[in-house]
């Protein structure tokens, strides 16, 4: 199965593919449930594999194991994956690559950020010369086989953003992004130096970027969205008010018909994981890329 392929042209469809957060398991699997695709954050990660903030703690032998699990669960979903720097070195970088390409993802990005890093949405990030991040990029590219690349910069001072979207509209990275983007007037701009290369929108809640729906970014000519912690962060609020529920109760459980969640929902939720009760590899093309 090309899952390269099959997410590069669910892109060039037209329109906006949406590509949902996850940070484990569950939460993959109610996405699975309502979108097509699904985005590998690294916030996500870090948060609930360490309990780290994003800032670098992620080992990349971990992250290809999460990717393995989510693969094995969900034959049919996109599957693009957050390496951050590619963990520092451009020849880890190729090998992670490698890696994840072999167990069925789809795509990868890969940022120009210095270490340590920082959330894309947070203060006091640095960034890479643009020489050094595009000959890792190109090493990265020329590795790749059908694995879906977007290169991404972190740039925040105005001139050096549209200096460095433009060189890396110029590489074969099959997508750009710009994260950390502040206003719609910005996505303009850089759609502008873009050329035809698909750009990627992040938004994160509390973050930098304005919130914006697929058809605001549809006319303002974004091709891919990342929807990077809402799966992280409600699950946040939720078990807050849960727990503090149960602690003002007595610790007297509520009915399971409060939430609509109980052993037997969520054991079919996971039972739909199983491997054996998914089609066949052979059967899986024509059914990638279909809207939910």
């Amino acid at each position: 199965m090309r899952y390269g392929t099959a997410l590069r042209e669910e892109i060039g469809r037209g329109g906006v593919t949406p590509l949902i957060g996850i940070y484990d398991m569950y939460s993959a699997s109610l996405a699975a449930q309502h979108y097509d695709g699904m985005f590998v954050s690294g916030f996500g990660f870090a948060a609930s594999y360490y309990g780290l903030p994003d800032i670098g703690f992620i080992a990349w032998p971990d992250m290809v194991g999460f990717v393995q699990r989510l693969r094995l669960a969900f034959p049919e979903q996109h599957l693009l994956v957050d390496i951050d720097d590619g963990y520092v070195d451009a020849e880890v970088a190729c090998h992670v690559v490698e890696q994840l390409e072999l167990i069925g993802a789809s795509g990868v990005i890969l940022e120009d950020q210095q270490r340590p890093r920082r959330c894309g949405h947070a203060a006091g990030k640095r960034i890479l010369p643009l020489e050094q991040y595009l000959e890792k990029l190109d090493l990265v590219l020329e590795t790749r086989s059908d694995l879906l690349v977007v290169a991404r910069t972190d740039a925040t001072e105005e001139s050096e953003i549209l200096r460095r979207a433009e060189a890396l509209a110029a590489t074969d990275a099959d997508v750009l992004l710009v994260d950390g983007v502040r206003d719609v007037e910005w996505i303009r701009r850089v759609r502008a130096v873009a050329g035809s290369k698909p750009l990627l929108f992040n938004q994160i809640a509390g973050g930098l970027s304005p919130r914006l729906s697929l058809t605001e970014l549809e006319d303002l000519g974004v091709d891919v969205a990342i929807y990077s912690t809402p799966c992280l962060f409600a699950a946040h609020a939720a078990m807050a008010e849960m727990l503090e529920k149960l602690r003002t109760n007595d610790g007297r459980l509520a009915e399971a018909g409060d939430s609509g969640v109980g052993v037997a929902s969520s054991t079919a939720l996971l039972e739909a994981n199983i491997s054996r009760h998914h089609p066949r590899r052979a059967d899986l093309a024509p059914r990638m890329g279909s809207r939910r």
